[in-house]
């Protein structure tokens, strides 16, 4: 499966090589892990994807830091807990039943490839080397007889009597069938720039605005700054915005230099806007049975200091201190001395501790995109558009984006399948009635 860097496999057809005018049945639109995976899934027909990058899969090979996160663990219901809730799920789960997580790895396995589930769920191949996932899918596209075209961006789209039009400036290509899956904006420099909204827009469909999704959050003038690196285990994020509860997740919990990263915010991202208010619980307590516990302890503990009340509590020494310090307690206080003004403060430090959002990471920080095709326009029995006939969408284009942790990747080959399978069934239609 390895390649130099520096080697793009024979298949793999740079624009300049070939300027003329081409008929095929199909063209996808998009080199990522969804275009690539439609690619291979359209045997038997002549088709070409069109990749605007001078390479095949660039944000591929930077998932999980390169070790490719490629899908999770669980069943299929499990799965669909993990893209945002409501419609977005609802519009997956013909996908994620039709192409499940243990096909994907079945799917690699016929290329040599083995897998290792961690304790989390994640599933990483054993390689951990993401280039052997993106070599995988070119020898698959190069299996199913599709053409990958590499600098060919995507000018405008016409339909015609025929199907479609593609004009790249140097080329236009016709097709009966087509797929947009040029993914979202994040990561930008990888050539997931947001053209497939414009392309999508441009026959006739409506996108939902484009938000940064699995992002940072930035906090003016943190406070805890000073804790860069510390991280918490299972805390609670709530997300208040005008003074009402937005959003809430849990998860870890990870303390940045300017502000809160790890699933916990990560996965919220999709929610958090400039201005809003989190509020962070990190004890697995109420904030009732975290007062009655410091009650507890001060009754029955009295002659400790307050830092040691809480040392058993799973919250990082170095956090509870500033805790302490945000709630305007003494570490030096005795838990007899604690007065119930200072309890209180404290019950709101460490289960309500709250700061004010400045800003989320922008595009370039954010590994996944909320946003895009409008869901309502979308048959989600075969990732078709309900506007226009024979057009498909495939992976992050669409209006789906899911928690940290493999999912996206997943639903990318799943809503690809969809649509691959629904182009091949309408192809044997045609041929059939010829």
């Amino acid at each position: 499966m390895d390649e130099p860097d520096d080697v793009k496999p024979d298949y793999v057809i740079s624009a300049a090589e070939n300027r003329s005018t081409a008929e095929y049945d199909a063209v996808v639109i998009g080199g990522g892990p969804a275009g690539l995976f439609a690619a291979a899934n359209l045997k038997g027909m002549r088709t070409v994807l069109l990749e605007k990058t001078d390479a095949p899969g660039k944000k591929l090979l930077l998932s999980g830091l390169g070790q490719c996160n490629i899908t999770h663990a669980g069943t299929p219901a499990e799965l669909l807990k993990h893209y945002g809730g409501g419609e977005h799920a609802a519009f997956l789960k013909p996908a994620l039943q039709a192409f499940k997580n243990s096909d994907t790895t079945a799917f690699f396995g016929q290329y040599g490839i083995s897998f290792e589930t961690m304790e989390n769920g994640k599933v990483f191949p054993e390689s951990r080397s993401a280039k052997d996932i993106l070599q995988a899918l070119l020898a698959a596209c190069k299996t199913a007889g599709a053409e990958v075209r590499t600098g060919c961006r995507v000018k405008s789209i016409a339909q015609s009597s025929a199907g479609f039009l593609i004009d790249t400036g140097a080329e236009t290509f016709s097709a009966k069938y087509l797929i947009i899956a040029c993914g979202g904006k994040s990561y930008p420099h990888t050539g997931s720039s947001g053209d497939g909204y414009l392309l999508a827009k441009s026959l006739g469909h409506t996108i939902v605005p484009p938000k940064e999704a699995l992002t940072p959050v930035y906090v003016k003038q943190f406070p805890l700054k000073e804790l860069s690196g510390i991280s918490v285990t299972d805390a609670t994020v709530r997300i208040f915005r005008n003074g009402t509860l937005a959003a809430k997740n849990a998860g870890d919990l990870l303390i940045t230099a300017f502000g809160f990263s790890g699933p916990a915010v990560l996965d919220a991202g999709r929610w958090i806007y400039a201005g809003d208010i989190l509020e962070i619980s990190f004890v697995h307590l109420t904030p009732g049975a975290f007062d009655t516990l410091i009650i507890e302890r001060c009754q029955n503990d009295g002659a400790k200091a307050v830092p040691n009340l809480f040392y058993d509590l799973g919250v990082p020494e170095r956090l509870i201190h500033a805790l302490l310090s945000a709630a305007g307690v003494s570490e030096s206080l005795k838990g007899a001395q604690l007065s119930a003004a200072a309890r209180k403060s404290l019950v709101r430090a460490f289960t309500a501790y709250r700061a004010a959002v400045d800003r989320t990471g922008d595009f370039s920080a954010a590994m996944a995109t909320a946003g895009g095709v409008s869901l309502s326009e979308v048959n989600k029995k075969t990732c078709g558009s309900k506007i226009c006939p024979n057009l498909f969408f495939a992976g992050e284009v669409l209006d789906i984006d899911g928690d940290t942790g493999g999912y996206n990747i997943q639903a990318a080959f799943s809503t690809a399948f969809l649509a691959a399978s629904a182009i091949r069934a309408g192809n044997q239609a045609d041929s059939s009635r010829e």
